[in-house]
């Protein structure tokens, strides 16, 4: 059994053609946080998760989504 959690950050932040910097900047976070979340090695907090989702005027949802895999 194997949970885990896919994110669209890259994606919408290409949309948006925002630099890691600039999302980190808006996060309050560090670049490193941000390719660390783009590259799935890193599930942010609920709060963090939020803020990502507001940053690209998305739904919590839209950005994030949970697998579960037996």
């Amino acid at each position: 059994m194997i949970d885990y959690i896919n994110n669209k950050v890259l994606l919408l932040r290409k949309q948006r053609n925002a630099t890691q910097e600039e999302l980190a900047e808006n996060l309050e976070v560090s670049r490193q946080t941000v390719i660390a979340i783009e590259k799935g090695n890193y599930v942010p907090s609920l709060l963090l998760g939020i803020k990502i989702a507001k940053f690209f005027k998305k739904s919590v949802e839209q950005v994030f989504e949970y697998k579960y895999e037996k």
